[in-house]
């Protein structure tokens, strides 16, 4: 575990893709990574499925209209990425540029079988340009089930960067309480979260998270516009006459108290930046330390099944 002795910057890129455009969402996110690096901050993290979009169809079109549902999610498909690819390496290069940290959310194409199906990935980048690692979502939630395959326990990986140990989940998984185990037993600091949820109930998660795992937290979501969404769309139509916004965001930064540092920004794209200081986790560790002081290995026994 890295004992960072000076505070350091990381920023929440809480912004909207291009929908279902690969290369032009990638373009925009390396910018945000370049204004990241120019400010300093030593990680950018992206919302789940930034590259090319969270699929909200789901939650509004029927599983009866087939049609339709194939239509977008070939053009999901077309419009995701492998590990590595030619959109990697750009994110990559952005990445070393910037001299910064990158944790993104892509849809990842199973490209180690079929090259048909999809992981909702969070791809981890160092300030060196390589890539560390990827953690697939254990398990989509609900409607999502029909997108994304379910990941598995060999990418329940933390990673050591010179601020500290680094490491997360993506949305719901959050909120099993097995799988955060994972990240505390490896130390993780500073934890990224990475979802669709902009729920108040979903920001007193990360509050609670934040402070059962003595760490700072990084909850960062799309603010979608109703305009982000092109009218070609058919499922567009679905939504409210009067919304206005598909998603507000609600982003923020939680330090290791549970105490919300920046944020929550809502109904606008903004880097939200926060300074983080680790060595605030001692403190919030002093009473409850979860794999620590608390951790009682002789009552209980924890293993991740990888495969």
């Amino acid at each position: 575990m890295t004992n960072q002795t000076t505070p350091f910057t990381v920023a929440a890129a809480q912004a909207a893709p291009l929908f279902l455009d690969r290369d032009k969402t990638v373009d925009k996110a390396c910018e945000l990574i370049k204004e990241a690096g120019k400010n300093n901050a030593k990680l950018i993290v992206f919302p789940e499925a930034f590259i090319s979009g969270y699929p909200d169809w789901v939650w509004l079109v029927p599983n009866g209209n087939g049609s339709l549902l194939n239509e977008l999610y070939t053009e999901l498909v077309n419009n995701a990425v492998s590990i590595p690819d030619d959109s990697t390496q750009q994110l990559c290069q952005a990445a070393k540029e910037a001299g910064i940290h990158v944790a993104m959310g892509v849809h990842e194409i199973n490209t180690e079988s079929s090259g048909a199906s999809l992981f909702n990935t969070i791809l981890y980048i160092d300030d060196q340009g390589e890539i560390l690692g990827k953690h697939r979502k254990l398990i989509p939630t609900g409607g999502e089930r029909l997108i994304w395959s379910q990941g598995d326990g060999s990418t329940l990986l933390a990673y050591e960067t010179p601020f500290g140990k680094l490491g997360g989940l993506l949305c719901w998984e959050n909120f099993m309480p097995m799988a955060r185990q994972s990240m505390y037993l490896q130390g993780v600091q500073v934890y990224v979260a990475p979802t669709w949820d902009s729920s108040e109930n979903w920001l007193l998660s990360l509050r609670h998270i934040a402070r059962e795992g003595g760490m700072y937290v990084i909850g960062v979501c799309s603010a979608v516009h109703m305009d982000d969404i092109p009218d070609k769309y058919e499922f567009k139509k679905l939504y409210g006459a009067d919304q206005t916004w598909i998603n507000p965001g609600n982003s923020c930064i939680i330090n290791p108290h549970g105490e919300i540092i920046a944020g929550p920004v809502a109904e606008k794209s903004e880097l939200v930046y926060a300074e983080i200081d680790l060595k605030q986790i001692p403190s919030a560790k002093r009473m409850f330390d979860v794999t620590g002081h608390y951790g009682r290995p002789d009552v209980f026994k924890y293993e991740i099944v990888e495969d």
